[in-house]
């Protein structure tokens, strides 16, 4: 598995956030058993666009393109690990920093937490997401840029996308 430095070499500077999702990765892991995800094997679904979601790509192989990483924005600092070969998942919820704390001592709480310390366990809530698709793609009618099936709306015979489709009277 990576390291922390190699968090850090990804997201270009170490701090607090860049911990949480190093931390959550490695307690997840060991909860589900993971290793790093070739492919699709390990998912995750985080409810926050932080730096930690830099450390779970690092760590765990979780990124957009493989479509084993998805957002579900909500500001929470919490992730939804899913181990498609077990079918075994879990949600880790960061505790709330202490009230006296500053921003700015965080980085010194969370590097000397235990993971086990940081996050409360919990059941997910949201269904472990299907296998990335692939689409066919069709040139748009108005824009000519190639866009995927899934994207394009059709209107007397031709294909146009989202963009141009929402300026088509």
């Amino acid at each position: 598995m990576k390291t922390w430095n190699d968090c850090v070499a990804f997201h270009g500077h170490a701090c607090g956030g860049l911990t949480i999702g190093y931390k959550a990765s490695l307690y997840a892991a060991q909860l589900l058993k993971l290793e790093f995800s070739e492919d699709e094997q390990v998912v995750c679904i985080t409810e926050n666009d932080a730096c930690g979601v830099d450390a779970i790509q690092v760590m765990l192989g979780c990124s957009v393109g493989k479509g084993n990483l998805l957002f579900h924005i909500r500001g929470k600092s919490a992730y939804s690990f899913y181990n498609r070969k077990t079918g075994q998942s879990v949600r880790l919820v960061l505790h709330p920093r202490p009230a006296e704390m500053t921003r700015e001592e965080s980085f010194t709480y969370y590097q000397a937490c235990q993971p086990e310390a940081m996050f409360e366990v919990k059941e997910t809530t949201l269904p472990l997401p299907e296998k990335a698709q692939l689409f066919e793609s069709h040139i748009c009618a108005s824009c000519g840029e190639s866009t995927g099936s899934k994207w394009l709306r059709e209107k007397d015979g031709n294909l146009y996308c989202l963009d141009c489709w929402e300026n088509i009277e």
